[in-house]
């Protein structure tokens, strides 16, 4: 099982099995609200068992697609398409992430920060 948490604890939450290969995300919408790029697994979300939720907001960030946030620390923790089942969960907000979970590809970098340069051996797509 994989246990997630935002930095404060009051959401926690697990789930069996998740996408293996990580995605970061560099669009302006993503480096906004994680303070830099979003790196995410995926699992459906009917997968996820919530033991706290009492500080988990949901935010409608564009016309396709919600994120979900800790209220109480500002923790990024979920985004979600509309109308899709599966939903994107922070890498970062892993409390045990498995070995074998690794960055396979970066999307939307023709929207990445100036500040940064991408230098991993991996697929780097303009869009997806």
């Amino acid at each position: 099982m994989i246990k997630a948490s935002c930095e404060c604890g009051k959401v926690r939450f697990e789930f069996a099995t998740g996408r293996k290969e990580i995605t970061v995300c560099h669009c302006t919408q993503c480096r906004k609200t994680s303070g830099h790029l979003w790196a995410a697994t995926r699992t459906e979300f009917a997968d996820l068992r919530f033991t706290s939720k009492e500080t988990l907001t949901w935010y409608t960030s564009s016309e396709w697609a919600r994120r979900g946030f800790c209220s109480a620390c500002g923790s990024s923790l979920f985004y979600q398409m509309k109308d899709e089942t599966g939903v994107g969960i922070a890498a970062g907000c892993l409390d045990n992430p498995p070995d074998d979970f690794k960055i396979a590809k970066h999307i939307f970098t023709k929207d990445k920060g100036c500040y940064y340069d991408i230098n991993d051996p991996v697929e780097i797509l303009e869009t997806y």
